[in-house]
């Protein structure tokens, strides 16, 4: 294997960091040790600057290209985005509408919910479009909302796998 470039990231299907990486985990260095990766990365995953630098932090991400493409929102180089749970509100939910389902037969006591289907004759439709004033709203209970506002998990398909950083190695060179 060829010898990596210093901040070189790659995926490793080990539970150990080789000599000279370091897992992708977000810990915080000193600098001082790490003088020719901080040249490379300087503070864009944390750190103060002046005494630390951190490593990415890959757990739980998946990895992205800085910048925009077309109809996509600017990222940039080190910016963590995005979330592993979403609550859908009445706010956050696509307008929708949902059909009325019932029953062509007169209600009795072991189906009381398909009374909805008839009207003042006993077989007239559900919905009356030149309705008189006798009509009234439903009872609010017979259409209960739904959901709670509780988030649900909203992450991809995913293998895990460890991300590790080259400590060590050629320095790049700009083109």
């Amino acid at each position: 294997m060829s010898e990596p470039f210093i901040a070189e990231i790659r995926i490793f299907a080990g539970d150990f960091a080789p000599r000279g990486w370091a897992f992708c985990d977000g810990q915080v260095v000193p600098i001082a040790q790490n003088t020719t990766l901080f040249s490379l990365i300087g503070n864009i995953y944390g750190g103060d600057g002046r005494v630390t630098t951190a490593l990415p932090n890959m757990q739980g991400r998946a990895p992205m290209h800085p910048g925009r493409g077309p109809g996509l929102t600017e990222r940039f180089l080190g910016e963590m985005t995005g979330t592993e749970e979403v609550t859908i509100t009445q706010a956050t939910m696509p307008a929708h509408t949902h059909l009325a389902h019932a029953a062509t037969t007169p209600p009795n006591t072991n189906a009381p919910s398909v009374t909805a289907a008839f009207s003042r004759s006993q077989g007239g439709l559900v919905y009356e479009p030149n309705a008189g004033s006798d009509v009234v709203d439903m009872a609010p209970q017979s259409l209960s909302p739904a959901g709670g506002n509780l988030p649900h998990e909203n992450v991809q398909p995913l293998l895990a796998l460890n991300f590790i950083i080259a400590l060590l190695g050629i320095y790049p060179s700009r083109a």
